[in-house]
């Protein structure tokens, strides 16, 4: 029999991580992604986890750590929010070059200034060109589904590359909410132990993070973005093997409604859910309108994307971050760009909302589908300013 139970949904995400059986846990506190580790800690204090539970001075030893740890063999893995990963950043793109498969859960909240311990994209944005896959969850389920889809989908050696779960600070990371758990014996059979394919050791010579001349550089850089852009098949197919162990299949554009739906809202994470619920009313009311979950952010999922929204005239992109100056929040201008070149491409509006927390209703949604279909709304919004 299946076991479900409830438990606060960063409880899930260190549950998981146990279970993932990892090496080294490089860990920092900062709000609001502190449960996950401390529940962590307690794990290894009390002989449940065996592993390295190391107490760094900040977050860019926290990363700094994991490059060290992944090098020599060890599974790794650590969690930030916010002003936290800004402070990584620069260990973060390291990570990436060196092709080392840590897995890091980023509990999303607002970058200062003002300072906002509060929920929305603008960290993640901030390293949207990292090369790290990045993935984005809507619940308790599918971060505890995605710690082992995650290892699977790193450690695989024609991937190589690290990963990034993103979820929603407090949104979803201090609530409570019912979680499938999984037998170990199926664990293990999806997630066998760590092999890693490149180790350093001091019996085998081998270099990481070697000097690049201009005359090279270049070339390096080529093949980064074509591991990372060649990783989509191994995505998908840890998908599958996961749905055919569990019957939870992920894909990396979930659609709702969309076969005949004349506008579609495309949200990611946790927003999904509420925006699928003015989907809902609005079907009711006898509109054609339908939402597209954009579960798989890097690398970008032109073809699939494409497909789902080819037959729609307006897309409705919810925005959780502002590119400042530039043409519409970072989602939206990256889907104009992504359907440039489609025949009779759908009109793309940009709603920028929920920023540092900002609760965004039913019936926001439902206020700016109908702003979009009425052709008065500007193509790029920040939705509900007061004053």
């Amino acid at each position: 029999m299946k076991k479900r139970v409830g438990m606060e949904v960063s409880f899930a995400a260190a549950e998981a991580i146990k279970l993932c059986n990892v090496d080294v846990i490089a860990a920092y506190p900062i709000t609001p992604q502190t449960h996950i580790v401390e529940r962590l800690s307690e794990y290894v204090a009390n002989g449940e986890l065996d592993a390295e539970f190391v107490p760094v001075e900040s977050e860019h030893s926290a990363m700094s750590l994991c490059v060290g740890s992944q090098a020599t063999g060890a599974r790794s893995f650590t969690c930030t929010s916010s002003q936290g990963l800004a402070l990584m950043s620069e260990i973060v793109y390291i990570t990436a070059s060196l092709r080392l498969p840590v897995v890091m859960m980023l509990a999303n909240r607002s970058l200062s200034g003002p300072l906002s311990i509060w929920n929305d994209h603008s960290d993640v944005m901030s390293v949207r060109d990292c090369g790290w896959i990045q993935l984005f969850v809507r619940n308790s389920q599918e971060i505890f589904d995605h710690a082992f889809i995650s290892y699977k989908i790193a450690e695989d050696h024609n991937v190589l590359l690290p990963l990034i779960i993103n979820f929603d600070g407090f949104i979803l990371s201090h609530m409570f909410e019912p979680v499938e758990l999984v037998e170990d014996s199926i664990i293990k059979q999806y997630l066998p132990p760590y092999d890693p394919k490149y180790v350093l050791h001091p019996d085998r010579a081998l270099t990481m993070g070697a000097f690049a001349m201009p005359a090279v550089y270049t070339e390096t850089k080529k093949a980064q973005d074509e591991a990372l852009r060649q990783s989509y098949p191994y995505i998908l197919k840890a998908w599958q093997d996961w749905g055919d162990l569990t019957g939870r299949y992920y894909h990396p554009v979930e659609e709702s409604y969309t076969e005949d739906a004349d506008t579609i809202f495309v949200a990611l994470g946790s927003f999904a859910e509420t925006t699928g619920e003015a989907v809902k009313t609005m079907r009711e009311q006898g509109h054609k309108v339908g939402l597209l979950n954009l579960r798989l952010w890097r690398p970008f999922p032109f073809e699939a994307f494409s497909r789902a929204v080819k037959n729609a005239r307006n897309l409705i992109v919810l925005d959780r971050a502002i590119s400042y100056g530039g043409p519409g929040g970072p989602v939206a201008s990256e889907i104009r760009s992504a359907l440039y070149n489609l025949e009779n491409r759908p009109q793309v509006y940009s709603f920028i909302s929920g920023l540092g927390g900002r609760d965004v209703t039913v019936q926001d949604y439902i206020d700016m589908f109908e702003k979009a279909i009425s052709g008065k709304a500007p193509q790029d919004e920040i939705f509900g300013v007061r004053g």
